[in-house]
Formats: structure tokens, C-alpha cells, sequence
């Protein structure tokens, strides 16, 4: 079976691994049919998140199913699903309340294409992908709806809308602000999803032309240059600069009992925080990983809409065979169609 490998920073290639097989009842076979890449794959690549290769790449995806274990009971083959890159059993106490990154019956942190981080499960980039849990962590393609336009359902597009949407609804036409940077395409899928959701006002704070110009396609009103100490106030903020000074800047632009979210990984042991601005203010500040699977079907059904189109944000789209090397290129967001 063929398979995209991570070896080295600047170094990914094709190789050979062993073909994946149903184990327990509950097991889905599925066949990526697209793949996009996650922020933290162009880390990998460009050795920001320093982790041993080798290791099978993706875990952002659109596939087929194959065949199922007599368990399964919510896909067939044939279908067509978005897999959330997470592993979840969809029946503890942590996923019925939501908390489907922290699910009790498999190991801490499982999640496909991310070995040393998060166990061995394989990656997306490949021929075939075993799916434990089916049921939970499988959800068919709305119709209609390409395949390309939602292969970063399975994590970049919740981890966005859990930092703008529940906030946005507990206070309608509320002002955001998202400061970019290092979760690249988390950020820009945030603003867009903040102008669809009905924010007031959308500022996204950058360096980079490319990500500025994507923000401004995506609606929000952009602020180019070095960070400031503080913006606004603004109702929400989204740090997705992976960068101390932004987080800084996210929290001190916090209106007062306004809400911080940052989807940025602070792999430093410690992070320097304001925190006396943000005990004056008295803001929330959420901080971890996106629970994809209990947030997709709501990412779906904004997209299926037509309120929302994430495909701005898509800088590569190529052909399966020519992803090694458009990766190289450490797009915004690369998706490769196989054929």
C-alpha cells in the first residue's frame, strides 16, 4: 500500500506500508478520496514542531468507505465521508457531553497522521485507512457538497468555528478580532466564519500579504504589520498566531468579560500571559484542542447553507501523485484530489 511519509523536515516521499485490515466490529475500511493539510503538517515540514520521522502524513479528509465490521450501522460501503481526525467512541461520558478529544476509551490524544503526537493510526495520505469507532467518528457528505470544499471538516474548519461560534450566538453582531500568524488556516477560516456568522466587525492582524489578502476575500477588514500591545476592545478574540506577543495581544484586546480563544500550541514549557490585564478585565480565555467531531455537523450545515465557503482559504489544490512536492511548497492550504 502506498503512502505519503514524513521523514525529515523538508523531506516527505511515497513509500510502501502494510495494508490496513478491519480488527473489531466496530471498524471501518474507507479510501481517502481528498486530502488537505492541517497547520500543524506545515509544521512538521518546516521543523517548527520538531517530532521523529518517519511517519504517515494527513489527517484532514473526504473518503470512501470499503467495507465495514458488523457493528457498524450508520455507513456502508460506497458512502461518502468526512473523517474526523480525532478517535472517539461516541458513547463515554466525555463524548456525550461533547468532549470527544478526550475520549475515555482510547488512548490520550488519538488522531490519525500525527504518530509521535498522537499514536500509531496511520495517515490520510495513503491507499487505505482503518477507522475504529465507525459510528462515531464517519460522517457522510451532505449532498451536493464537493468533496474539496470540506476536506478540512475532519479538523481546521471546527477548530475555527468553536472559537467564534458559540460566542456569536450568545451575542449576535458582536465585534471579533483574529490575530494570524501561525495557525495559518485556522485563522483565516475563523474571520470568514465570524463575517458568516454575523459579526459586527471582523479585524484580522497579520504580516504576511498572502494571508492578509485571503482574510480580506474572506470578509474581515485587515491590519498589516508588526503586532501592537493592543486593538479594540473586541467582544471575541482568536489567537491563532502560535506567537507569545499575539496571544498577548488577543488577551489584552478582550473587552471586559469578553471572551479569548487561542488555537495556537505553545510547545514552550512556559508562555508568558498578561495576567493582570486580563483580572482587571475579567475575560474567559479557552485554550486547548477542538472537539472536531462534536462541532462538524454544525461546520456541514453552515456550509451546505451557502452562508460560508471556505475554499478561499485553499491556496494548492493538485493532483494526489504531485502532493510531495506541493507540500515542499508549505502552502496556506494545500487539498490533493485523487483521481
Amino acid at each position: 500500500m502506498q503512502q505519503l511519509m514524513f521523514v525529515k523536515p523538508g523531506q516527505v516521499e511515497w513509500g510502501d506500508g502494510p495494508e490496513p485490515m478491519l480488527i473489531d466490529e466496530g471498524d471501518a475500511l474507507v479510501r481517502p478520496l481528498v486530502v488537505a493539510t492541517c497547520d500543524i503538517d506545515r509544521g512538521f515540514i518546516d521543523g517548527t514542531v520538531r517530532v521523529p520521522g518517519p511517519f504517515p502524513l494527513g489527517h484532514e479528509g473526504v473518503a470512501e468507505v470499503v467495507s465495514t465490521g458488523p457493528g457498524v450501522r450508520s455507513v456502508a460501503p460506497g458512502d461518502r465521508v468526512v473523517v474526523a481526525f480525532q478517535l472517539s467512541c461516541g458513547r463515554c461520558e466525555r463524548c456525550t457531553r461533547g468532549l470527544t478529544s478526550s475520549c475515555l476509551a482510547v488512548p490520550p490524544r488519538a488522531a490519525f497522521g500525527m504518530e509521535p503526537l498522537a499514536g500509531k493510526w496511520g495517515g490520510f495520505f495513503s491507499d487505505f485507512v482503518r477507522v475504529p469507532h465507525a459510528d462515531a467518528v464517519l460522517v457522510k457528505l451532505p449532498e451536493g457538497v464537493s468533496p474539496a470544499a470540506v476536506a478540512s471538516g475532519s479538523d481546521n474548519l471546527p477548530d475555527a468555528y468553536r472559537t467564534v461560534a458559540p460566542h456569536l450566538a450568545a451575542r449576535p453582531g458582536a465585534s471579533v478580532l483574529v490575530v494570524g500568524g501561525g495557525a495559518w488556516s485556522v485563522g483565516l477560516y475563523a474571520a470568514g466564519m465570524a463575517r458568516a456568522l454575523g459579526a459586527g466587525r471582523v479585524d484580522y492582524v497579520d504580516h504576511d500579504p498572502r494571508r492578509l489578502a485571503i482574510a480580506e476575500r474572506m470578509g474581515a477588514h485587515v491590519i498589516d504589520g508588526p503586532l501592537p500591545e493592543r486593538l479594540g476592545p473586541y467582544a471575541i478574540t482568536v489567537d491563532a498566531s502560535a506567537n507569545p506577543a499575539g496571544l498577548a495581544l488577543a488577551l489584552r484586546s478582550t473587552e471586559p468579560y469578553g471572551v479569548a480563544t487561542s488555537v495556537g500550541i505553545y510547545f514552550q514549557p512556559q508562555t508568558p500571559v498578561p495576567l493582570y490585564d486580563m483580572f482587571v478585565s475579567g475575560i474567559t480565555f479557552h485554550t486547548g484542542r477542538a472537539n472536531a467531531r462534536t462541532d462538524l455537523p454544525a461546520v456541514l450545515g453552515l456550509i451546505t447553507s451557502g452562508k460560508f465557503d471556505p475554499s478561499p482559504v485553499t491556496t494548492h489544490l493538485v493532483n494526489w501523485e504531485d502532493a510531495a512536492r506541493a507540500l515542499l511548497e508549505l502552502p496556506v492550504k494545500l487539498v490533493a484530489v485523487r483521481e
